[in-house]
């Protein structure tokens, strides 16, 4: 029997040692194996199970593009989602226009949505054609239904600052809240109140017409058009890192794949955005809640 001794096996290994390595790189993932995974927040517009199915292709083409793990995380209600907005959990974060002016402190805005072909959408309060309503004013003593809570820019802060600059006040008319601008298109049309706010898109919306006839309702006022809902990412985040997702993001309607993941969250495109894109959103949100927001 041949006995090996430590002279061969360091001569051995010398000419070992390089092909491991070589084998460890590459059964490595692409890119930095110590990187944590970035955590993707959406805010709850739709229910958990939906808002998966509508943005788990997103998380995964972002993590092919940028070759590192990016996890969708989501929320079941508005209260949990904006805890983890204020305790920064989230690397990337999707919300509506209000949110992200509240947290511009700690986030900054890179893109906004595109939907049904459009960049912008505006705020509407619609009622029934056999109301009588006409003007703005006639809202005085009335009933709203807003979509959404008092958080939501489109649904009921913009309805609400075109009320204001029409002459009301909060306490000239009653406030009621519908899950969704969708329940308070149809909730109008059922003459749970007199006038919805929601926005200027919803009434053409599959939901809405597959339930009620939407001829029997016409639009009270529309607000100026205003940029989409925003994806930001944290200030503290590399700014190589920022222009890369933001870059994955902007590219998506150039290809194939770009444009399923598109398809599969409802979109039509995402565009570019800064935090100047969103101070009308201010003025409407400083009127309406008379609070100073963030810049």
């Amino acid at each position: 029997m041949r006995v090996l001794t430590s002279r061969y096996w360091n001569r051995l290994w010398r000419r070992i040692f390089p092909l491991l390595a070589l084998v460890s790189l590459a059964a490595m993932p692409v890119g930095h194996a110590a990187e944590p995974p970035l955590i993707m927040g959406v805010f709850p517009r739709f229910n958990a199970s939906e808002t998966t199915t509508r943005y788990a292709p997103l998380a995964d083409h972002l993590s092919e593009r940028l070759r590192r793990k990016v996890t969708l995380v989501t929320a079941r209600d508005f209260e949990t989602f904006w805890r983890g907005v204020e305790e920064q959990r989230y690397d990337i974060v999707h919300y509506n226009q209000y949110h992200y002016i509240r947290s511009a402190k700690t986030y900054q805005v890179i893109a906004h949505n595109k939907e049904f072909g459009k960049s912008t959408i505006a705020g509407a309060l619609y009622v029934r054609k056999d109301s009588g309503i006409t003007s703005l004013a006639q809202l005085r003593g009335r009933t709203i239904m807003f979509g959404g809570g008092e958080d939501a820019m489109i649904g009921y802060i913009a309805p609400v600052y075109m009320m204001l600059q029409a002459g009301l006040k909060k306490e000239e008319f009653a406030a009621r809240f519908a899950v969704n601008p969708v329940n308070s298109v149809i909730g109008v049309h059922r003459r749970q109140a007199d006038a919805a706010g929601a926005g200027d898109a919803a009434i053409g919306q599959a939901a809405v017409k597959s339930a009620i006839n939407t001829d029997e309702l016409t639009v009270l006022a529309v607000s100026d058009q205003l940029l989409h809902l925003p994806w930001a990412v944290r200030r503290s985040m590399a700014a190589v890192l920022r222009e890369s997702i933001q870059s994955v993001l902007l590219e998506l309607e150039a290809g194939d794949a770009g444009r399923k993941v598109l398809q599969s969250a409802g979109l039509t495109g995402i565009g570019k955005a800064e935090d100047k894109d969103y101070d009308p959103h201010r003025k409407m949100v400083r009127a309406v809640t008379g609070t100073l927001i963030p810049q």
